[in-house]
């Protein structure tokens, strides 16, 4: 009787051996006809495209020491160096600070905390006094949730209606925070038109077709932006700020904008070509410039955007930019749309080509009556 050996393993009928690996066909190798073709397909297919990142996309931001700060009052003085200051810091940065401008820093405190109401008014009483087309003042329409959760926004203007819709639903104390309102702005128009007169007198560049350009824009006069910055760590996030500045912006067509920003830590100043911040004095007004006045100075002074930055605060802060444009570009830009009466007195060119075709008639009928006489 035979025995196997004990090392010997039993024969298995089955083979669990995985196949040889099927040979690689080459990239540049096909077996179709039309194979540079493919090849050039699988080239362009297997590039990794170029990725445009983040750091391309925003501003870059320039180092610069902090914009001057000017005393209002030595404007006044022809002897004083802060025109050349200010001309040279509007040139290179768009912006300056501006200190003892004759406003009491109690009554500006007064108006921001008076500002501060406003923003309590419920959500579904804000519907009736919402932006829009027809409505280019009141809360600022929110597109998301986590927009809401970061700022909030109310544009107040001279307007009469804006007046009685808002005290309809908040009666306890907008009359008075509209009053307090009309002294502020007057004060700061008073301030405004300082500052471009001294631009007017000291520009370099000059356009003689500036006023033609201004009275094609929609003017309305002074415009505040209120603003209220949540007490929130994503409000600091420097991405969605720059973002949020370059596709929003300012939507009212101004010459100056004066800022009070009373409490923030920095300020940032957008433009084209990049950003810079900066640690804004107490109780300085920062003075940003507009595009008309970009415009008017023929590119001498950038037009930028501004916008306070609060951290580490514990409660939500309130800040206020003043649009300015100055009276007598917005008394010419509504002189260019003709009242109902004004139009009534008018000649359209429709009418016109009529009469033209109706004389020329008349003149070939009396031609041929006197040919045929």
């Amino acid at each position: 009787m035979a025995f196997s050996s004990p090392h010997t393993m039993p024969e298995n009928p089955i083979d669990f051996r995985a196949p040889p690996p099927s040979p690689i066909a080459s990239g540049r190798r096909s077996s179709v006809a039309n194979d540079d073709v493919l090849t050039e397909f699988l080239e362009h297919s297997l590039r990794v495209p170029d990725l445009v990142l983040p750091d391309k996309i925003f501003p870059r931001q320039k180092i610069v020491e902090t914009p001057p700060r000017i005393d209002f009052q030595s404007l006044h003085s022809a002897e004083s160096d802060s025109i050349s200051r200010i001309l040279d810091s509007l040139e290179r940065i768009g912006c300056f600070q501006l200190v003892n401008y004759g406003i009491p820093s109690d009554f500006t405190r007064l108006v921001l905390a008076m500002a501060a109401g406003i923003f309590r008014v419920p959500p579904e009483k804000r519907v009736a006094v919402t932006r829009s087309l027809e409505k280019p003042y009141g809360f600022e329409e929110v597109h998301g949730e986590e927009e809401s959760e970061l700022s909030e926004e109310f544009v107040w203007c001279r307007d009469e209606k804006l007046k009685v819709d808002m005290e309809e639903i908040h009666a306890a104390g907008y009359s008075n925070f509209s009053e307090k309102m009309e002294t502020l702005v007057s004060d700061m128009e008073n301030v405004a038109e300082k500052i471009l007169q001294v631009l007017r007198e000291n520009s370099q560049k000059k356009t003689t077709y500036g006023e033609d350009i201004m009275q094609g824009l929609d003017l309305v006069g002074s415009v505040c932006y209120l603003y209220k910055h949540k007490h929130d760590h994503r409000a600091n996030s420097l991405g969605y700020d720059v973002i949020r500045m370059l596709i929003r912006g300012i939507d009212y067509s101004h010459a100056l904008c004066l800022h009070i920003c009373d409490g923030s830590s920095e300020f940032h100043v957008y433009s084209k070509k990049g950003w810079v911040s900066f640690s804004p004095d107490k109780d300085a007004i920062v003075v940003t410039v507009g595009d008309q006045t970009q415009t008017l100075s023929g590119g001498q002074y950038k037009h930028v955007l501004g916008r306070p930055i609060f951290k580490g605060e514990e409660e939500d802060a309130i800040s206020m930019a003043f649009l300015y444009s100055p009276p007598s570009f917005t008394k010419s830009s509504s002189s260019t749309t003709p009242t109902k009466s004004e139009m009534g007195k008018t000649i359209s060119l429709g009418q016109q080509v009529i009469v033209a075709i109706i004389l020329t008639l008349v003149y070939h009928f009396f031609v041929y009556i006197y040919k045929e006489v």
